[in-house]
């Protein structure tokens, strides 16, 4: 990898060695109790309550649900939003670490729970070094990100109407790369995504007399191998078509045929046309399978939480990593966008500014080996790497804590100088 750049002292990063064991404690606090989308109660009210704390913020709770936004205003200038999302995942926890979730079926897989922390640590620093910066930072905590919905809710409440419109939006996410290692890229950066329920109809039956029934498990299995081998098909094609099987839900007892199958299925591309092409074609391969089978009714296919590809500002993104570059950060630029997907993009499409977003580690440099660093470089990851939604996934707190934070002031403070008018 590239050698990293020596980091300049920043004067917005102030105290901020000495706040850092409070953030920390607070990220330990949220990652013990996760919510789900849009039940993120306990997770708004302790960032609430810590903004209030700081001092300088007007808070506004319950826009879009249980998300929070927050304004410092610091004179005139740009107007800088900087988002962090709250929800976490229904996922039984397997990390082991002493602040684990204590709540059944619940865990911060993808680190949410980090980028609350690291915009709490961030308005912080705003609120204690105002000779730093100018301008106006508009702090917005989001619910439901994981489904897609979040943004929406806080746009359909009218956040652009209620608090200062936006010059430009920034975000981050944190995965499993070296602390200091930024990732990201101008124009389509991450995937469109959309979530497929199948509801396969049978005849139920006794398990010993399957000739009487008509089998749901046996014709979602069939389902699954089509749909599977369709994906095949399409592995190699630029730009990717990617089609997974998350979930089959039938039956309760084994000596029991029951009388319907559910599959959950995830989407993601990176135009319309292969969007909907894809739609077309797990109907064609349900519905042909459903015939086959002798179901006795059609099957049944929602489409819900939809997210639009997430893409960077040309321009704007490469004055963001440019900032990151020269404070230390190393920034790797990706050649092609990455299939995950996220919706915060939709506050910069209706609010009409450009935005970025950008990936940043949140594991200690010292778990990776030279070869890791290699694989890294070349935009793999190391064997064994434990990411983003796994019931392991746990990243170093300090470590990526302080980088998320450093992340957010030095990309904000690239519109918020109090030495400059550019916006």
């Amino acid at each position: 990898m590239p050698e990293r750049p020596s980091s300049t002292a920043d004067p917005l990063e102030n105290g901020l060695s000495g706040f850092l064991p409070r953030v920390v404690e607070t990220y330990r606090d949220l990652h013990a109790h996760p919510e789900l989308a849009f039940t993120e109660h306990r997770t708004a009210a302790t960032v609430a309550s810590e903004l209030r704390a700081v001092g300088g913020w007007e808070v506004t709770e319950g826009v879009g649900g249980t998300g929070v936004v927050a304004v410092l205003r610091n004179g005139d200038g740009p107007v800088v939003w900087l988002r962090a999302d709250m929800d976490a995942l229904p996922l039984r926890e397997e990390t082991g670490l002493p602040y684990a979730s204590v709540e059944p079926g619940r865990m911060h897989a993808c680190g949410h729970d980090v980028h609350t922390a690291c915009l709490l640590g961030a308005c912080r620093q705003f609120a204690a070094n105002p000779g730093a910066w100018r301008g106006t930072v508009v702090a917005v905590f989001q619910p439901a990100e994981e489904i897609g919905r979040g943004a929406r809710a806080m746009l359909d409440d009218g956040i652009l109407r209620r608090f200062p419109a936006p010059t430009v939006s920034l975000g981050q996410h944190v995965g499993p790369l070296p602390a200091g290692v930024v990732i990201t890229r101008p124009g389509t950066l991450m995937a469109a995504a959309e979530s497929l329920r199948v509801r396969l109809h049978g005849k139920g039956g006794h398990a010993s007399t399957p000739r009487f029934a008509v089998d749901p498990v046996v014709l979602a299995a069939t389902v699954v191998l089509r749909l599977q081998a369709f994906s095949a098909q399409h592995a190699g094609e630029w730009p990717p078509r990617v089609l997974t099987v998350g979930a089959l839900h039938a039956g309760t007892v084994a000596n029991i045929i029951p009388e319907e199958a559910e599959l959950l299925l995830s989407l993601r591309t990176f135009t319309s046309r292969a969007h909907e092409e894809m739609v077309e074609a797990v109907r064609r391969i349900v519905v042909a399978e459903a015939e086959a089978s002798g179901a006795p009714k059609p099957p049944e296919i929602e489409r819900y939480n939809r997210f639009d590809p997430t893409v960077n500002t040309e321009g704007t993104t490469e004055r963001v990593i440019n900032a990151l570059h020269e404070a230390g950060s190393l920034v790797r630029t990706l050649s092609d966008p990455l299939n995950g997907s996220e919706d915060f993009g939709g506050f910069a499409t209706e609010a009409g500014c450009p935005s970025v977003f950008w990936h940043f580690g949140g594991a200690a440099p010292s778990r990776f080996s030279e070869r890791d660093l290699e694989l890294l470089a070349a935009g793999e990851l190391p064997p064994g790497t434990v990411s983003n939604h796994s019931p392991s996934y746990a990243p170093d707190p300090e470590e990526a804590i302080l980088q998320g934070i450093r992340n957010l002031l030095v990309a904000g403070r690239e519109w918020l100088r109090p030495d400059t008018t550019r916006g």
